[in-house]
């Protein structure tokens, strides 16, 4: 054979493996308002960046007629590139493909890119469109699918890993996606279940649809399996992108840096008035956020996921950073078990990726009721106290108003190695609240009054108790708090910190690994 027939044997090859299941598969997904795993690649990385790997496998299945159906490929896509010029390892699965089912040859395909990311240093993003395992090969799909576990539990903590779901993630599908780091589906058109909604009705005899059962309102709201909803597969692409920006390549180096042109020592005014004189009123604390970090950016992560807990990544002088806040707008940013899980595993993120934790503290307590108490607040309130206190990047916090009880202590403080500790002059640190501690501290006393004596005894009490207790000077005379500062000025103060911090070490005793109470 001629070399020009070989080259025009191998042209012809590429092609066949870039129609993954054909051109009817092709336009079936484009009709479900989805886009084909290569497409879905073309948006994510840089033009021109995309290298393949692995574009001639095929299965080695010979049961169930299989042996007279294969493609080139096998149903997904994996490779290196690019995205902003920074080194990326990807796989995204082809739906067109068998539903996208995985196969022993497809496990080894996204293994495959996962080994030669960890020897590399660089992320792992997995885009999921898959129908789970493919039945014809038996065991062997599930032992590709324990043989990926096994490289995300590795690669945990070592590079970043990103799951974009943009189809069906079912069975033993999903725990791929639950072990990486953050999970952004697609709404309408992506899922993910440990058992469809057929197996639910016949084991429980629920009816219940696809969309309720799993889909990225479930997820996004009421799980907190995932950690964005998108309205379309390129939106998606965009935030994966973005979400990208803010994260290191590996968890030895710094995250990337960005000029900005947003003045360190810019002063916000209404920052000096945005805390209610009634100590019991709400505001928004994501107007402090948007007020403080560079250009107003906040990308926030689980927004619909205990909302009484704000998270996410914004940047300051240029310099990505990690919030943790309390939102007095939602149950007045109480803890509870959710807000306690989801700060910790955000906090555990950022420590394992070298990005700074900049904590904006209001927080009345921990919720109380049996609800909480059964469901384990004491257990899960910890891993949050448990993630502060492990976490060696700089962390500086900032108390706004309320840091009362344990709440106090878990939320950044001093005591769990926080680095920089400030507070703003409404700031009220106490053991609890002024009614709370009036009621312990004079309950004899105002049980001998009657209902209107009472009320009066208890309001004039409160404003001597905040006088004395709930303040930020008395924490910062034992050295708790480092300074108080103006309000206004809290943007320039948190630079300086972290710009003081910026060659901070510290370590943790020599271990294996901790015992997190999970």
């Amino acid at each position: 054979m001629a070399i020009e027939d070989k080259i025009k044997e191998l042209l012809q090859k590429r092609e066949e493996a870039r129609m993954g299941g054909g051109e009817k598969r092709i336009e079936s997904q484009h009709a479900k308002g989805k886009l084909t795993a290569r497409e879905r690649l073309d948006l994510l990385l840089d033009e021109g960046s995309f290298e393949e790997f692995d574009m001639f496998v095929s299965h080695r299945c010979i049961d169930f007629g299989l042996e007279n159906e294969a493609y080139l490929s096998d149903g997904v896509v994996t490779g290196y590139g690019t995205i902003d010029g920074r080194l990326v390892y990807v796989f995204s699965q082809d739906f067109t493909v068998f539903g996208g089912s995985l196969s022993e040859m497809y496990a080894a395909k996204i293994c495959k890119i996962m080994d030669m990311a960890m020897k590399a240093g660089a992320p792992v993003i997995g885009l999921n469109d898959s129908g789970g395992a493919r039945i014809q090969e038996g065991v062997k799909s599930l032992g590709g699918y324990a043989d990926i576990f096994e490289r995300n539990i590795l690669a945990s903590g070592v590079i970043p890993q990103i799951s974009g779901v943009f189809g069906p993630c079912a069975g033993g599908a999903v725990y791929s996606p639950a072990i990486t780091d953050f999970i952004l589906m697609t709404k309408e058109t992506s899922y993910m279940f440990v058992t469809g909604p057929k197996v639910v009705k016949s084991v429980t005899n629920e009816d219940v649809t696809t969309e309720e059962l799993g889909g990225s309102s479930i997820h996004t709201s009421k799980s907190g399996v995932a950690h964005f909803a998108c309205e379309s597969d390129e939106e998606q692409i965009m935030l994966i992108r973005k979400l990208f920006s803010f994260l290191p390549q590996n968890n030895m180096e710094e995250p990337p840096r960005l000029e900005v042109s947003d003045p360190i020592d810019r002063l916000e005014d209404a920052l000096n008035y945005i805390i209610p004189e009634n100590a019991n009123k709400p505001y928004d604390v994501k107007d402090v956020i948007h007020a403080v970090v560079d250009n107003g950016e906040f990308l926030e992560v689980h927004r619909s996921y205990a909302p009484n807990i704000i998270v996410g990544f914004a940047r300051f002088n240029g310099q990505s950073v990690g919030i943790v806040a309390n939102q007095p707008s939602y149950l007045a940013g109480v803890l509870d078990i959710s807000a306690s899980r989801k700060g910790a595993r955000f906090i555990r993120f950022c420590d394992a990726f070298n990005i700074p934790i900049v904590t904006l503290v209001d927080v009345p307590g921990f919720l109380p009721g049996t609800a909480q108490e059964y469901g384990g607040i004491i257990i899960h309130g910890a891993k949050l106290l448990f993630a502060y206190g492990e976490a060696t990047v700089p962390k500086v916090t900032i108390i706004l108003r309320k840091a009362y009880g344990g709440a106090y202590d878990v939320m950044g403080s001093k005591h769990l190695r926080g680095d920089i500790n400030y507070a703003w002059p409404t700031a009220e640190i106490a053991v609890m609240g002024p009614r709370g501690a009036i009621e312990v501290l004079y309950g004899r006393e105002l049980s001998k009054k009657d209902a209107e004596a009472r009320a009066q005894f208890i309001t004039m009490m409160e404003d001597e108790y905040r006088n004395k207790f709930a303040t930020p000077y008395v924490a910062a005379k034992y050295g708790y708090i480092d300074d108080v500062i103006e309000p206004r000025n809290t943007r320039f103060r948190i630079i300086r910190a972290l710009q003081s911090l910026s060659t901070k070490r510290d370590s943790l005793p020599m271990k294996k690994h901790g015992n997190i109470p999970l």
